[in-house]
């Protein structure tokens, strides 16, 4: 191990790894751990600057006396046993860069010592989001004649004097996800007949929406509620074209746009669980119970995340890469999880749960991977659900996290026949008690993270 010029180089594999921060000697945060540590891992490798690497700090820092030239050869061990073919594609010219680093676009980083999402011009802000915004609601019976009336049937009147405004006034800064579930069988876990999303928008409808939004790239129908579609083999050649094509069809038009936050991949993928009979998880969890099977899970997932980056970046170089939206309700295998962490940029998850359970759930991946995460998709009370949490409640324990830098809501913008609840009714009649709750949250929040950015607490 060469210490010379306070760097680490593990003799068996072309890393080396250079302290950027000091290891403190004691543990510095409330719960006796350390920091995540700052690094900066090159020899052609990666580059993370203050992001944590693949181990958690609970890896790297249970000693509070422990060298930092012990913590750096534990970081250059995991590197070799766990990336060694990341290292050999970097040398080959194939660097792995999820995190955005051109200017003029959205970003995550740290400033007195908590995360953010930067926006194009840099500014420290938390992703509020809207999901699920469909206009084919207004077209049902119960709409009556207010699509044509309100928006002469126009997709761009509905955006641009329906969606935009609304989304402002309401405090939104963002479209987490637009797609929304329009047709869904009596019971989904009993293998409910048809469940199936709203397409996704296309460059020129986000243009008239003219806000920041995050798009979600077909490459995997393995969301846990589609039960039509085949899986593909995620190690055949042919998955690597169609994942050139999708990025190719979608990111190649979106790269330039400043108003796209990023890119998520698979709503609730099935991993290590299913929610139909004949649809089963992409990974046997059987095969967990042992060494070699977390193994294969691990390079199985390494070679998903790997290769949908590569050909997002062939496209796309600017935007973040949000990776898939896991959902916290299910088995999460751990071996995704760390897989995925050289390949994105921020931690995503649905969680429909309490907002404790949500919490200690962010706590344990952040620990796990360093990431910052996001909330992509969890709902909240309103008139059509009032058994909920309220948004206020859920949106007070989110931002008092140091690693949260957003929580999109499960809206949705209007009530549909199929999830039966939103913002505003089938007739375009707002919920106001709720649009009042989201109005002074909102306001809150903006207040509580300018003063987070400008004061760290």
């Amino acid at each position: 191990m060469d210490r010379s010029n306070n760097s680490f180089v593990n003799s068996r594999s072309p890393v080396q790894v250079r302290l950027v921060a000091p290891w403190p000697r004691r543990p510095i945060d409330g719960r006796g751990r350390h920091p995540p540590l700052q690094i900066s891992v090159f020899g052609g490798v990666f580059r993370y600057g203050q992001r944590a690497l693949c181990v958690g700090s609970a890896d790297v820092g249970s000693d509070p006396g422990r060298p930092a030239h012990q913590v750096a050869a534990t970081i250059a061990s995991v590197l070799t046993r766990r990336v060694l073919f990341a290292s050999l594609a970097a040398l080959s010219g194939c660097g792995t860069q999820p995190q955005a680093r051109a200017e003029g676009f959205f970003t995550v980083g740290q400033r007195n010592g908590r995360w953010f999402l930067l926006d194009p011009a840099g500014t420290p802000t938390f992703s509020i989001g809207l999901n699920h915004i469909d206009s084919t609601t207004l077209r049902l019976p119960a709409g009556g004649d207010v699509w044509r009336q309100r928006f002469g049937n126009s997709e761009r009147r509905f955006i641009e004097e329906g969606v935009r405004p609304d989304l402002i006034d309401w405090g939104f800064n963002c479209v987490g996800w637009n797609q929304e579930v329009v047709i869904r069988g009596e019971s989904l876990s009993e293998g409910g007949i048809l469940h199936r999303h709203s397409r996704s928008w296309t460059p020129e409808e986000y243009r008239w929406l003219d806000l920041p939004y995050c798009h979600m790239l077909p490459f995997i129908a393995s969301h846990q509620w589609d039960r039509e579609t085949k899986l593909p083999d995620i190690r055949s050649a042919e998955f690597e074209e169609w994942c050139d094509y999708v990025a190719r069809a979608d990111c190649a038009r979106l790269a330039d746009d400043p108003n796209l936050v990023g890119y998520f991949y698979t709503d609730c993928p099935i991993w290590v669980h299913s929610r139909v009979e004949h649809k089963p998880a992409i990974f046997d969890p059987e095969l967990l119970k042992t060494e070699a099977g977390r193994k294969e899970l691990f390079d199985l997932a390494t070679h998903y995340y790997s290769v949908i980056h590569d050909a997002v970046r062939r496209y796309d170089k600017n935007h973040l890469l949000l990776g898939d939206r896991y959902e916290a309700r299910r088995p999460l295998s751990e071996e995704v999880i760390r897989a995925s962490v050289p390949y994105v940029d921020v931690l995503c998850f649905q969680d429909f749960g309490p907002i404790d359970e949500v919490v200690a759930g962010f706590r344990k991946w952040h620990d796990v991977t360093g990431l910052p995460v996001i909330l992509a998709d969890a709902s909240a009370r309103q008139a059509d659900a009032p058994k909920l949490q309220t948004y206020s409640q859920k949106m007070e324990a989110l931002r008092e996290l140091d690693f949260c830098v957003g929580w999109h809501l499960c809206g949705a913008y209007l009530r549909n026949t199929a999830r039966k609840r939103g913002i505003r009714t089938e007739a375009f009649e707002p919920d106001d008690a709720f649009i009042a709750e989201l109005k002074r949250v909102n306001q809150e929040t903006r207040e509580y993270i300018a003063g987070q950015a400008n004061t760290g607490g």
